[in-house]
């Protein structure tokens, strides 16, 4: 008897979860205050006390719940509570799992605007119209997702930039209507600088970051500093050129560009190794860069020399962090003849060889 006592007393005790997309709040005017309002109406009509309230404002493209998690760890800390209040069933679930993992912690779930009330005693038929719903949100969200991404590439081939704005840039509306983006009168000269000090050869990506830092470029939420991989991640960005990358094609954009393609070009050089100033700002040309990459990440090999005499190869570490120690380029170099020593040209090949070294150095001799 006080075991069914207590699950009569958990069906009474109830979480109200809403959710809306911004999408939907900006197209339908559809609230979240308005989704409390209803179902606060309802548990008072039904006698269901709300012992707690979890709420999401999200899109359709974003994958995180915070409510929506925040509500199962309630739920499962709290086994005297086992009621769930919703508008919908599109409002309470986006995919197949969400209906899985509510379905095992056996609740009462009320849909109050569908009338309906679901729980593990339901009839069969009960549950299969439900699944039928709960397959039809997944549809919608699928369909509001495919939409978006269509959307994106439609902006991306008119040449606008189809996502947030990076630093440097604010997402503003354009003549038509549309979001586009356009410099930040305060950030946007200090990205021109970024690109001009590391082109300059003077200063290694750990200084130029330290002269951001002071020049006072920060984060735009959190108004941190910015770290050196987010500095690496700025010179990386082709969309600073006027022209952007999206889904693997290079689009021509329509926004003010904050530095100059050859810039742009002359920075990926060095952030590739091909060419590596040192500090005093006097071009070497490393004998190794662009001939081999990181054996462990894939990413290019750079060198920087030590003590104005000694040369150290290593993983630039564009993907992410990398294992690989530094390596001595007298190492490297006999690396190197070793693999050449295992090679052998016979008189042919060397007579072809000898050809192609005439030919390309009478192309580069003969006047134009």
């Amino acid at each position: 008897m006080a075991n069914q006592e207590a699950k009569r007393e958990a069906r009474t005790r109830a979480v109200l979860y809403a959710r809306v997309s911004t999408a939907e709040q900006e197209r339908e005017g559809f609230s979240i205050p308005a989704q409390q309002k209803l179902l606060k109406e309802y548990a008072a009509a039904n006698g269901i006390t709300i012992v707690s309230e979890h709420l999401d404002v999200e899109t359709a493209k974003r994958a995180g719940r915070t409510g929506f998690t925040a509500m199962l760890r309630y739920l499962k800390s709290h086994p005297n509570v086992r009621t769930i209040l919703v508008e919908k069933t599109d409002r309470l679930y986006r995919n197949l799992k969400d209906w899985v993992t509510l379905d095992a912690l056996d609740l009462e779930i009320h849909f109050a605007k569908e009338g309906v009330v679901l729980s593990r005693d339901s009839r069969s038929s009960e549950k299969f119209m439900h699944g039928i719903k709960v397959l039809m949100a997944k549809n919608y969200i699928d369909n509001l997702s495919e939409e978006a991404r269509k959307g994106m590439l439609e902006k991306a081939e008119q040449g606008i930039w189809p996502s947030r704005a990076p630093l440097g840039y604010t997402n503003v509306i354009g003549p038509a209507g549309k979001k586009v983006i356009a410099i930040d009168t305060e950030v946007g000269p200090l990205i021109t600088q970024l690109f001009e000090w590391f082109e300059s050869g003077r200063y290694s990506l750990k200084q130029v970051a330290q002269k951001a830092r002071c020049a006072g470029l920060r984060y735009r939420k959190s108004g941190r500093p910015l770290v050196v991989s987010t500095v690496h991640k700025i010179l990386r960005n082709r969309l600073y050129t006027g022209s952007f990358e999206w889904i693997g094609k290079t689009y021509a954009g329509s926004h003010t560009p904050l530095t100059t393609y050859a810039t742009w070009s002359n920075v990926q050089d060095i952030l590739d190794g091909r060419s590596i100033s040192n500090v005093h700002g006097n071009r070497h040309q490393f004998a190794f860069t662009g001939l081999v990459t990181c054996g462990h990440c894939g990413c290019a090999i750079t060198a920087e020399i030590k003590k104005q005499r000694y040369i150290y190869y290593h993983c630039s570490r564009f993907k992410a962090r990398c294992p690989e120690p530094y390596i001595r380029e007298e190492v490297l170099a006999e690396k190197f003849a070793g693999a050449l020593r295992r090679l052998h040209i016979d008189d042919e090949v060397f007579a072809l060889i000898r050809r192609a070294l005439k030919v390309r150095r009478h192309r580069k001799t003969r006047p134009r």
